[in-house]
């Protein structure tokens, strides 16, 4: 089972960090309730890249909102 490392609310979005087997990554999970999303990522983009992260999850559901 993966470790939570991390959980945070975005808006109605909220995400998950986890660790999963491997040690250099992290898996982030996204969930509004009505879309799931779910991608890995490095340690060090996680450490020094987090509110870009947080900016292209939050444009990404913003899109899929405006596609329908």
């Amino acid at each position: 089972m993966s470790k939570e490392l991390d959980s945070y609310k975005l808006g109605n979005i909220r995400v998950v960090i986890t660790e999963p087997h491997d040690p250099n990554r992290l898996h982030v999970d996204c969930n509004d309730g009505n879309y799931h999303s779910g991608f890995t990522i490095r340690v060090y983009e996680y450490e020094n890249y987090k509110r870009h992260m947080n900016q292209k999850i939050t444009t990404a559901y913003k899109n899929q909102y405006n596609s329908e």
